[in-house]
């Protein structure tokens, strides 16, 4: 049953179980998987239609290690199976809106096939244009996010706001 009544809508289902996963078995995630994934991200929402983005997958330990090594926040990409790695064209006005919203769609097509994974940032990060030259990407294009992914191999679930705490109608007043 849902909170609101009533069965409980796959897509809201797939959404409420996605967590931030960054310990990982070492089982490689499928090609079919992948392919599907990026499939969802390509069609993610986007200003203008503009679709500023380009997307990458490592899979190659030795370079998993070294994108580790620079993402002060992403130690764990080393352990991962596959990273995907999300660029935006830095001359789109939106591209970080759009590429956003392609790392999450990302995110939920892992997620319904049982893929876990983490979003790690790239956008304003000292690392961002290492890993886009290492990558061998073009300048014109910027790191937004790296998606580490692989199956679970231990979920740490946070605990999340109730939605009354965050939530307003109309405007805003003091609780």
């Amino acid at each position: 049953m849902s909170p609101i009544g009533g069965t409980m809508n796959l897509g809201v289902t797939v959404i409420r179980s996605r967590h931030s996963v960054r310990k990982y078995k070492n089982d490689p995630v499928e090609d079919k998987i992948v392919t599907d994934a990026l499939d969802c991200a390509r069609l993610a929402p986007t200003a203008r239609n503009e679709q500023p983005w380009l997307f990458g997958t490592v899979k190659d330990p030795e370079t998993l290690q070294k994108i580790a090594d620079m993402a002060d926040n992403g130690k764990f990409i080393a352990d991962a199976p596959i990273c995907f790695a999300v660029f935006g064209k830095r001359d789109a006005k939106y591209y970080l809106e759009d590429c956003c919203a392609a790392t999450m769609q990302l995110m939920l097509g892992l997620q319904a096939w049982g893929v876990g994974s983490c979003w790690v940032a790239g956008e304003k990060k000292e690392y961002a244009d290492d890993v886009r030259r290492m990558l061998n990407v073009p300048d014109e294009y910027v790191l937004v996010s790296l998606i580490p992914a692989g199956y679970p191999a231990e979920i740490t679930i946070a605990k999340k706001k109730v939605l009354d705490d965050i939530v307003f109608s109309e405007r805003y007043e003091e609780k």
